[in-house]
């Protein structure tokens, strides 16, 4: 067969890459990314009628949490590129063969966090808590009681995104959605139950919301394996279910790159936040709620992002690359509509959207700055989102690693410390995030162009 004819054949026989279809993965993605988010604000509000402190230890022990899931989302993200592409080269059982092994690699993460984290828990808590005063160590005693019980529900939260994964690079979309919503609806349940003794449950207080919080991850993730288990058994028998180290270890290979990518993501934004304290409580206060709505918004672009990588990764595995350069388009077109959808909205909200969260005067003086920055940032997120999402289904992870370290150390971290250095405020500050973003949104557009990432077949050469 010629050159021409093999890639007419390629483009025959590629997935489905429609607007239609990004949408449908888009919105099962969004439903799975907003839930955990909407399900610590209901656990916030439980919690915040006990008290301050156990508030404030919730909050603590949260961030802990958070802080670890946000480094290991190679588990989800990882695992997709890979099993989109032996999807898409007609290997299904290759594709759920890559979420058996992110599975494995999910537990045996999971049980070093727990052994790390529950003997080190008091000492972390006191760490970020401090120990200045009887409120402080009595948080900090809380925290440490509620992240050791939390802890034990780590490995089956790392199954979920090994199970999000591995079911998005098939483009299973209805599942990962119902498996989240019934543990978060249990967990929901046991949380109000547990914490006010309401119904037939004893009052645990703050221990009941970290009851609470396993039992619901707990059975996601037990419904994400049930479902492996289901889709390797009848074809490859217990044989399949082998720790495959090969597999393992690509699997770590493209980890690495995501995790570095992730941790200066965490170093810029502690930053951030580290220097606006030196502003001043309003200005901080401005900062954290303006970075928590960008936060929040950008769970929308993630999920065009997500439905990226799985067509990228199918159309690439089957060879398809005028397919894989279709969905580069629509979703970049996607991505930057809605980004600038949201942009509008909050700049016609400027006046009336920051006193929804806080009456102050003083922050909604200052919120003022970081808000138009927000609003002008939107749409640049929109290309960077959707052409990180496309990179990373082509499993270019190691390019998107090295130019967000380039992007943090050469825009981002220069800036928020010449912010202090000079007292350019919030301004300084988010000048940095826009120069970060614009250097992220060149640096994926020029590889995009390139071609580079173009690579077929089953495996990423």
């Amino acid at each position: 067969m010629t050159e021409p004819a093999r890639q007419a054949d390629a483009q025959a026989s590629a997935p489905d890459t429609g607007i239609r279809r990004i949408a449908v993965l888009s919105v099962s993605a969004l439903a799975v990314l907003t839930a955990p988010p909407l399900y610590l604000l209901l656990d916030l509000a439980v919690v915040g009628r006990l008290g301050g402190d156990e508030l404030a230890a919730l909050g603590v022990g949260a961030l802990v949490l958070s802080v670890i899931s946000t480094q290991l989302t190679f588990l989800s993200y990882g695992t997709t590129a890979r099993s989109a592409r032996r999807f898409g080269a007609g290997d299904r059982v290759g594709a759920v063969g890559e979420g058996v092994q992110a599975t494995w690699l999910a537990l045996g993460v999971g049980a070093v966090i727990v052994a790390v984290i529950y003997p080190l828990a008091p000492w972390v808590m006191r760490l970020i808590v401090g120990t200045s005063g009887p409120d402080s160590s009595h948080v900090a005693a809380e925290a440490t009681s509620w992240l050791r019980i939390a802890c034990f529900g780590v490995p089956l939260i790392l199954v979920s995104m090994a199970g999000n994964g591995w079911m998005r690079g098939v483009q299973e979309t209805r599942r990962p959605v119902v498996y989240v919503v019934i543990g978060l609806s249990i967990g929901a349940v046991l949380l109000v139950g547990l914490v006010h003794g309401l119904w037939f449950f004893p009052r645990l207080g703050l221990q009941g919301s970290a009851v609470a919080n396993v039992v619901g991850q707990s059975i996601t993730g037990l419904l994400f394996a049930v479902r492996l288990l289901r889709e390797v058994l009848p074809d490859g028998g217990r044989r399949a279910l082998r720790p495959r180290w090969a597999v393992i270890r690509a699997q770590l290979v493209m980890a690495r790159d995501l995790v570095a990518r992730s941790l200066s993501f965490q170093v810029c934004f502690l930053s951030a936040a580290a220097v606006a304290a030196r502003f001043g409580v309003a200005a901080v206060a401005a900062h954290q709620l303006t970075l928590q709505l960008w936060e929040f918004m950008s769970l929308f672009l993630d999920s065009v992002a997500i439905a990226a990588q799985a067509l990228v990764g199918a159309a690439l595995g089957a060879g398809a690359v005028t397919a894989a350069q279709n969905v580069a388009r629509r979703v970049t077109v996607v991505s930057v509509v809605a980004a600038s959808a949201m942009a509008g909205v909050f700049a016609l909200g400027a006046g009336v959207l920051p006193r929804l969260f806080t009456s102050d005067a003083r922050v909604l003086d200052a919120i003022g700055t970081p808000w138009w920055f927000f609003v002008a940032m939107l749409p640049i997120a929109g290309v960077v989102f959707a052409l990180d999402g496309v990179l990373l289904g082509s499993g270019d992870a190691a390019y998107l690693r090295t130019a967000t370290l380039v992007a943090a150390l050469v825009g981002f971290l220069p800036l928020i410390w010449l912010s202090l250095a000079f007292d350019w405020g919030l301004a300084g500050i988010w000048t940095g995030l826009v120069v970060f973003m614009v250097i992220r949104m060149l640096t994926v557009v020029w590889r995009i162009r390139s071609g580079r990432w173009q690579r077929v077949g089953h495996e990423r050469g």
